[in-house]
């Protein structure tokens, strides 16, 4: 197996942290440990390890949540040390980078007894995707899928007279009710910070470009319809009703969304329910739509939201790899896949289970069109991702503030951020 970059002893004493790996106890069960990393979804998964557990109870399963960052960190400290946790969410921006150093299970043929097509019958080709390393074998069972949509403040649309957005919505559309909502009152219009997924990515394959060529082996900053999508995202900062990135540094757009500053801002559905929670004096006051659609894309139709979904992944070794592996065999089933959408915190992955995610929000009373999420699966983008994003992500991103606080041209960024991924991305292939 190949080896991680060596890890710090700091980095390494969090692997103290992830190392209760799952064994024989005095209580004669197995014990099993399942990281996450998003509170919100603890009660969801604790409900489908609880499932599994009633039909096996010679088995325990403890969810842990750690932070984003924690997480990661954790993560490739136990993978150094051979401590990875039973149970783990995979992300799309890293299952290329663990899937090929060979850290992850090969689980292409989990359901091969009882249906060879499994995958293929009962969730989607980006799902697939997105849980699928380099080899196109796939490394998790696909847990969730998820989009983009704009999220708007109704009563800022009603003080301006303006109505509200819809599925006919371009981007002048956009642009036009940003600044009657400034002008009337006072209220950024949409909020567009430096971001990829929940920023300019949307906004480039709506308009016929893409961040990566379809092969994954290069970047799109040169083609045409990348530029286009590009110059309209970057733009919407030298607009009066737009902050600039200095204010995003120290307030998120949600923030000043639900603080009653901004009007308009990109959300993904996996915080919709959180967000209803956390502010329920909103409810009724704001609401979701479709993503504004380019009004003369250089190819395509002009529509287009991101779309990722997570896996459930076990480590390649390990005294409890066939028990958990047997644990994500019944996780990708309809029955827990079901179970965890009803939680309302994210769209299970397996086609049909849906519903429940959407009933969640009107059992609990939240006034949410979170049904248009379904219909942009019609046109959702997979995220965008090949084996050397983690080395391209952040310097990428870090050129386009460049661009936002005036020390280079947006040519010049193009140019970069093209080099940045062509040249880590050539790296990796030569690697492998």
């Amino acid at each position: 197996m190949k080896r991680f970059p060596r890890m710090t002893a700091a980095a390494l004493a969090f692997t103290l942290l992830l190392s209760i790996t799952g064994c024989g106890a005095s209580d004669g069960k197995t014990h099993l440990t399942f990281q996450i990393w998003d509170v919100a979804q603890r009660d969801g998964m604790q409900a489908i390890c609880d499932a599994y557990t009633a039909q096996h109870p010679e088995v325990e399963i403890e969810v842990q949540v750690t932070s984003w960052g924690e997480y990661w960190t954790k993560l490739e400290a136990a993978g150094e040390s051979n401590t990875m946790p039973d149970i783990f969410w995979m992300h799309t921006d890293q299952i290329l980078y663990y899937a090929d150093f060979g850290i992850l299970a090969d689980v292409t043929d989990l359901y091969a007894d009882e249906d060879p097509n499994y995958y293929q019958n009962h969730f989607s080709e980006i799902s697939i995707g997105n849980a699928s390393g380099s080899d196109g074998r796939l490394y998790g069972v696909p847990k969730d899928k998820d989009n983009v949509v704009l999220v708007y403040n109704k009563e800022m649309f009603d003080a301006a007279g303006v109505a509200y957005p819809d599925e006919n919505w371009t981007w002048d559309d956009m642009i036009s009710a940003s600044a009657q909502i400034y002008e009337k009152t006072g209220k950024y219009g949409y909020m567009a910070y430096n971001d990829d997924q929940m920023g300019y990515w949307s906004f480039v394959y709506q308009a016929g470009g893409c961040i990566l060529t379809e092969d994954k082996t290069r970047a799109g900053f040169d083609q045409p319809g990348t530029r286009k999508g590009m110059e309209f995202y970057v733009g919407l900062q030298d607009y009066e009703w737009c902050p600039d990135q200095s204010y995003f540094a120290e307030t998120a757009p949600g923030t000043a969304f639900f603080s009653g500053i901004g009007s308009m801002y990109i959300e993904g559905n996996w915080e919709l329910m959180n967000k209803c929670v956390s502010f329920p004096d909103m409810n009724g006051k704001w609401d979701i739509a479709p993503m504004p659609k380019c009004p003369d894309p250089v190819s395509g139709d002009g529509r287009a939201t991101i779309s990722n979904g997570l896996c459930y992944s076990t480590a390649a070794h390990g005294k409890t790899r066939d028990i958990a592996l047997d644990v994500i065999k019944f996780f990708g089933t309809e029955e827990a896949q079901l179970l965890a959408s009803s939680y309302g915190a994210a769209i299970s992955a397996y086609n049909g289970t849906e519903q429940p995610y959407f009933d969640a929000f009107d059992k609990a009373g939240y006034d949410i069109n979170v049904p248009i999420l379904m219909d942009q699966f019609a046109y959702g983008v997979q995220n965008v991702n090949n084996a050397a994003k983690p080395k391209w992500k952040s310097p990428v991103l870090d050129e386009l503030n460049k661009v936002y606080s005036g020390q280079q041209s947006l040519d010049s960024a193009l140019d970069n951020m093209q080099n940045i991924i062509d040249t880590e991305t050539a790296k990796k292939l030569a690697d492998n």
